[in-house]
């Protein structure tokens, strides 16, 4: 099937022609040749937010890598992690940041020809997050059990910390979240998991969390979307391998090592770049591998052996 995320919902392209030769493949003799055969990146990402705010908050970003590699960079926003994946797997997208189980599933569909690059580090030196699961404020519940019966929302089926880790966390807590909860809500997105936990389409909602500085929830709160005192944590995941930068093993290693070292000195290079996409919450990239992601994979077998046993 050709590859389109227009299929899945709404595309957006930002693209930055005017610097494909900015330090182009004359400067540059040791990356010519992939230079030649690919003068326009593909950069996709899947939002937490809403797409137009996507848009805003790489452009920049965009323009440092464009600068960086030396050829245009453009973006592309997709409803979910199952059409990045099927670009990476058809070629249509060059790389891209994939939540932990969206790599491991594209692992599964490539056969594992995809390659983690880089993380996001954070204040502590950690590459790494959390999932949480957040209820109303004046809600009485205490935990997870105390939510049997109710509806809950989870946020994409190939998202680590809106789906899969609090179904693995669940199973070990003898939870079936589609036994035990009234109603299980995929809301697509982690905005929409706690607006739809604001207007009590559910009553506790899974999401990500890095720290008590940094969150969805304090994301959305800056933007006045909610009120972050409105919301507290039931329940807390145990740390969850960082989203990768990605990119199919089969591209040029020098494309490879271009991509790797734009995003490890963007934090040094770009500093307002780099900001504008962590909210200056975090301190640089660093590399990641395979290895670091194992748990995960594990993780994915756990969650497909639970969809074959229905």
């Amino acid at each position: 099937m050709a590859f389109g995320f227009g299929h899945i919902g709404r595309m957006l392209t930002v693209a930055l022609a005017g610097l494909a030769l900015v330090g182009g493949v004359l400067a540059n003799p040791a990356h010519a040749d992939w230079k030649r055969e690919w003068p326009e990146l593909t950069f996709a990402v899947v939002p937490a937010e809403n797409a137009d705010g996507v848009v805003a908050r790489y452009e920049p970003m965009l323009a440092y890598m464009s600068k960086a590699l030396g050829v245009a960079v453009k973006l592309r926003v997709a409803n979910d992690y199952a059409a990045v994946i099927e670009g990476l797997n058809g070629g249509q997208v060059h790389f891209a940041h994939l939540g932990p189980a969206a790599y491991a599933r594209a692992n599964v569909v490539t056969g594992g020809k995809v390659e983690p690059l880089v993380s996001l580090v954070d204040a502590t030196d950690t590459i790494g997050y959390f999932s949480v699961m957040y209820v109303r404020a004046d809600d009485p519940a205490k935990s997870l059990q105390d939510l049997k019966g109710r509806p809950v929302c989870l946020v994409d089926p190939n998202s680590a910390s809106g789906n899969n880790v609090p179904r693995f966390a669940m199973s070990k807590m003898g939870i079936d979240p589609d036994r035990d909860f009234s109603k299980v809500v995929y809301a697509g997105s982690h905005e929409n998991a706690v607006l739809a936990l604001q207007q009590k389409t559910c009553d506790g909602a899974f999401n990500w969390w890095n720290s008590a500085e940094a969150s969805n929830l304090l994301r959305m709160a800056k933007k006045a979307m909610v009120k972050a005192e409105d919301f507290r944590i039931v329940f807390k995941s145990d740390l969850i391998p960082g989203s990768p930068i990605s990119i199919l093993d089969s591209r040029p290693p020098e494309m490879k090592a271009a991509i790797r070292k734009a995003f490890l000195d963007v934090h040094a290079a770009d500093k307002a770049a780099f900001d504008r996409i962590t909210d200056g919450k975090y301190k640089r990239y660093g590399e990641v591998n395979r290895e670091m992601y194992g748990v995960v994979i594990d993780l994915i077998k756990f969650v497909d052996s639970l969809r074959k046993s229905k």
